[in-house]
């Protein structure tokens, strides 16, 4: 949790448990949270980088850094205030919108 906080907080970092002969699994390290189900106010950011790590540890190089590049290229537009759920409330977007954004940057490479 500490390095999560060291590297912009719980709503962007992600982890891997590998295992090298064997089914690895990737989540957000913040967990599910699902004290915040339906409500649209949770950084998405973990999730989606668990699934770049993922795409990465399964080889699909490509796709794993242009998912990376989609967050990057979000985090250095200026549209986010900061990374918590605060800073996101604040900055005017949502869970699906930062979804969108990245999906879009994405598919624009």
């Amino acid at each position: 949790d500490l390095g999560a906080m060291i590297q912009g907080g719980m709503g962007i970092a992600a982890g891997g448990n590998i295992n090298p002969k064997g089914v690895s699994m990737f989540e957000p390290i913040g967990g599910s949270a699902p004290k915040y189900t339906g409500m649209n106010v949770i950084n998405p950011m973990a999730s989606i980088l668990a699934g770049q790590m993922m795409l990465d540890h399964l080889g699909e190089t490509e796709a794993a850094l242009a998912v990376e590049k989609g967050v990057v290229d979000l985090l250095t537009s200026g549209k986010l205030k900061g990374l918590s759920a605060a800073d996101i409330k604040a900055s005017g977007l949502s869970t699906t919108k930062i979804g969108d954004i990245i999906a879009e940057n994405v598919a624009k490479g």
